[in-house]
Formats: structure tokens, C-alpha cells, sequence
């Protein structure tokens, strides 16, 4: 477990460093974040208003106008968060490259993708909608099944938004290419290590506990001013990590695909560390 956490920590500093260089880079999980909730909230709340959710607890989830507002659902969060995240990719290939990306440039070459980063996004709603109805037909054993296929399915396409990002090709064959690109790269150690992941959660479980403390106080003082006031730093300490998380997050890819590709990152990147990017426990 160690060895692990030590990989992990490792990927950490070395995207770090990017990230260092430019800050800027966390506006795009900000965006998507917005984004996100933004199209989670077209979509729910004028079902909520119609009485749509009292429908589906009446009908039992069956009825077809269901799944396709679950897809429709899917693809537009997918959409979204792709573009984002392609812009971010993008913009940390060009400092892996040795340019000065800007906001704008990102922006600008996810803008260059929608209609590839739409046809992912198909392919993504797609499989997450078969996951779903599995899981509503075989109950328990379908939750074992769908979490199954989607680390797969993730693991797979984890190269795919890189690639889409430096290719002229489509969606179907970037991710075909991302599979075949992780396997020919790291092989039988391609599931095992929890990346970035696994170091934010040890990073979450001290920001719980200082939390934690800081509320206890908060509360044990009686001020409903000073309580107010450690529950909105809590809050926003948990948006900035998961915002670091999610650009460490895409500058991580965007290395892991130039290893891939060229054999070497450079920087913090060594060799060794992203040849055991993916390595499982000795």
C-alpha cells in the first residue's frame, strides 16, 4: 500500500510543477464544474416542476421517454465535461511541449474538436446508459457487472481526450487507439494503480479531520457567526482541492500520453515514474 501511495505521491508533485507554471489551468475544472451543474439543473428541474419524478416512482422506471432523458442527460453532461477537460489537456500538452499555454488557447482547440468530442461524448452516454439498464434489471449481481465494465471502460479511454486533443481522427478510433496505446505501454500492470486518485483521498480523509475539529470547535463555542463562518472555508477548501484534483488530473493524462507516444516526458516526469504509473503492488 505504501509503494502505491509513494507512486501516487509522486504523480502528484510531477504534474504539480505544470500546474505551477500555470495556475491558469484550473479556470477549465472551474468551468466544467459551473457547466455541469448548470446542465444538471436544465434537465431536473423542469421535471421536478412537471411532477416527471412522481411518474417515474408510478410507472417504475420503465417507460421509454425515461432512458431517453436519461441519455439526453448523459450526453449533455459528457459533452460538457470533455470539452472542458480537452481544453485542459490541450493547454498542458502545450507546456509539456515548451510553449506558454493560455486559457484562450485551450478554449480555442477544444472549440477546433466539438464534433469529435460530441461523438465521444455518444459513445460515453451510450455505454453509461447500457451500464444503467443493467444494473436495473439484474439488481445486486448487475452493480458487480457495471462496476466491472465501467473501471474497463474507463481504463480503457483514459488516453482518449489526449488523443482526440492531438489527432485528426475520430472518436471510435481514438478510443480504440487509447486502449491499445495503454495496453503495448504497460501491459499486464494496466489496472493497479490508483494514480492521482489515491493520493487526494488520503488528502480528503486530513481535510475531513481538520474539518471535522474545526466544526466541533465552532460548535462548542455557541456563535452561530463562527460556525457559519468554519463551515464556509470547509466548503471552499473541499471546491479548491477537487478543482487542483481535476486539473492534476488532466495534466496527468496529457503526460501520460506524450510517455506513451514519445518515451519520455521530461521535467518531474521521470522515466520511472510513469513507467509505473499503472504498476500494481509488488
Amino acid at each position: 500500500m505504501f509503494s502505491r501511495f509513494s507512486r501516487s505521491w509522486a504523480l502528484v508533485k510531477a504534474s504539480a510543477t505544470v500546474l505551477k507554471q500555470d495556475k491558469e489551468l484550473l479556470w477549465f475544472p472551474l468551468f466544467s464544474s459551473i457547466a455541469t451543474i448548470l446542465v444538471a439543473a436544465s434537465f431536473i428541474v423542469p421535471v421536478a416542476v412537471s411532477g416527471g419524478f412522481e411518474r417515474l416512482d408510478a410507472e417504475g422506471g420503465t417507460e421509454p421517454w425515461i432512458w431517453a432523458w436519461v441519455f439526453a442527460f448523459y450526453l449533455s453532461q459528457y459533452f460538457v465535461i470533455f470539452f472542458f477537460n480537452s481544453a485542459l489537456v490541450g493547454a498542458a500538452l502545450i507546456r509539456l511541449n515548451g510553449g506558454d499555454p493560455t486559457v484562450s488557447d485551450g478554449l480555442r482547440i477544444a472549440s477546433g474538436k466539438i464534433g469529435v468530442i460530441f461523438g465521444y461524448a455518444m459513445i460515453a452516454a451510450t455505454v453509461g446508459l447500457i451500464l444503467r439498464m443493467l444494473e436495473e434489471r439484474l439488481g445486486w449481481i448487475g452493480q458487480w457487472i457495471v462496476a466491472a465494465i465501467g473501471v474497463a471502460f474507463t481504463v480503457a479511454t483514459f488516453l482518449t481526450v489526449p488523443i482526440l486533443v492531438s489527432k485528426d481522427i475520430g472518436p471510435i478510433d481514438a478510443v480504440k487507439e487509447s486502449a491499445s496505446m495503454l495496453k503495448k505501454t504497460w501491459g499486464e500492470n494496466l489496472i493497479g494503480n490508483g494514480g492521482i486518485g489515491l493520493a487526494f483521498f488520503v488528502i480528503y480523509l486530513g481535510l475531513v479531520a481538520v474539518a471535522g475539529g474545526l466544526l466541533f470547535l465552532a460548535v462548542q463555542s455557541g456563535s452561530g457567526a463562527l460556525m457559519a463562518i468554519v463551515a464556509g472555508f470547509v466548503v471552499v477548501g473541499f471546491v479548491i482541492a477537487a478543482l487542483i484534483q481535476a486539473a492534476l488530473q488532466g495534466v496527468y493524462s496529457a503526460a501520460l500520453y506524450r510517455y506513451a507516444t514519445e518515451g519520455q516526458v521530461g521535467g518531474e516526469f521521470s522515466n520511472d515514474v510513469m513507467q509505473d504509473a499503472f504498476k500494481l503492488k509488488a
